[in-house]
Formats: C-alpha cells, structure tokens, sequence
C-alpha cells in the first residue's frame, strides 16, 4: 500500500510512523508512507503561503485551492490512487469495518485539512472521500491521518506477526473484545478465569464470545442494534 499524506504541517506525522508496526511495514517494504508539504506547492515563492480570508463574512483563514490542486495532480501524474481523502469533522465516522475495506486499498491520498478549512471546490472535485474519526474538532487533519494510516497499515498482510491478531481485534464483528489475561494466574488473590487455564480450546471459544456479548451490550449497546440490522 502506497499512502501519501499532503500537510502544511509535516512535522506532526514524522514521529507515528518512524517507530514500532508503522516503521516495521514501510522497512519490509509493505507500505510506503509519503509525507508532502502542501507549501511547496504554493505559488507564493517567497512567502509560500497556502491559505487567505474567506469571502463573505466568516472568520478564519481557508486553504486555497491551488495548491491543493497543484498537489493532487503532481500525485496523480505518478500513479491511479483509489480514493483521495480529505479528514473532515463532517465525514463519514471512521470504523473497523472501514478500515478492513480500505486495507485493500493499494495507493491512497491523505490531505490534512487545516485552518477553518478547505475551499469548498477542492470537496466538490478533487475529493472522493470524506472521514471523520469523531465528533470533535481538531487543530488539524494530521492526527486524524495518522489514525487512519495506523489503522491500515496494521491490517496488511506480514505486518503482524500473528496474521489472526488483527482480526480478534475490538470491533471485528461489531463487538468489543472479550476480557484478556498472561501469567501470573493468581497475582495477590486476583485470578484468571479457571476456563482460560483448561486448554478446552471449545470451550475458551464460547466463553470469548459471551464475555464479548456481553462487554458489548453494557459498554456499548449501539453495536449490537447494529449487529442484528
């Protein structure tokens, strides 16, 4: 998977993905994770400015079109990407099922929106998807993209080392994950569930799947009405 990210800000995202899974997958060769900074494509040389004021009467400075034009086209003219990205408070919420689709994805474009946010034209023409990852609002797009990318990329295959890790995961099937324990077995009269230590594989399975059931309903029930739609 090919992801490359467009940013005024490119510092914020060096740190996420030069250590642990992220640095591992682009080190194999799995994924590779270009960062662009959005005002080397300015056509303000000497200022490189990527932003101004909005028209009308709203406050707040807005990324110009241009750049971001001129960005996704020079990406464009190097390889087909399957969707171009904007991260957007109004989005479509960010979920696992989500991120198991897009996983399949084989080159990607991130752009990092900033400011108040981005000319509208750039949503009606260049963009192809819109994620939120919450409702709440943040400086910048470039957390968000860092989620995202994480997400991904943890779901390629070789990335983990145990393959089946990533599809226990929490939300996998619309449900929370089932309780988990390692050694000691009794620490301080704190005890591991006597099934975990029974090597009844059966019967570890089935209680998995009832203490999930049940995180879930009283944690978060709103999965399972989805579950049963």
């Amino acid at each position: 998977m090919h992801i490359d990210i467009i940013t005024v800000l490119p510092e914020i995202l060096q740190g996420p993905f030069d250590c642990s899974i992220i640095k591992r997958a682009q080190k194999q060769g799995l994924a590779e994770i270009e960062i662009h900074n959005l005002r080397d494509y300015s056509t303000d040389l000497k200022h490189r400015r990527v932003d101004d004021a909005a028209f009308g009467f709203s406050a707040g400075m807005v990324m110009q079109i241009e750049p971001i034009d001129r960005a996704i086209t020079h990406l464009k003219s190097l390889r087909h990407y399957d969707e171009v990205i904007y991260t957007s408070p109004d989005g479509e919420t960010f979920n696992q099922g989500m991120a198991n689709s897009m996983s399949m994805y084989e080159n990607i474009i991130i752009l990092c929106g900033h400011y108040k946010g981005i000319d509208h034209r750039i949503r009606e023409h260049l963009i192809t998807k819109e994620i939120s990852i919450g409702d709440y609002v943040l400086t910048g797009g470039e957390l968000a993209a860092a989620v995202i990318t994480d997400s991904l990329v943890r779901l390629i295959p070789g990335v983990l080392h145990d393959e089946q890790a990533a599809f226990s995961d929490c939300f996998q099937d619309d449900l929370l994950a089932a309780p988990i324990y390692t050694r000691p077995a009794d620490y301080k009269g704190w005890k591991v569930p006597e099934i975990l230590l029974s090597g009844n594989e059966r019967k570890v399975r089935e209680w998995e799947l009832e203490q999930a059931l049940e995180r879930t309903r009283q944690l978060r029930p709103d999965l399972l009405e989805k579950r049963n739609m």
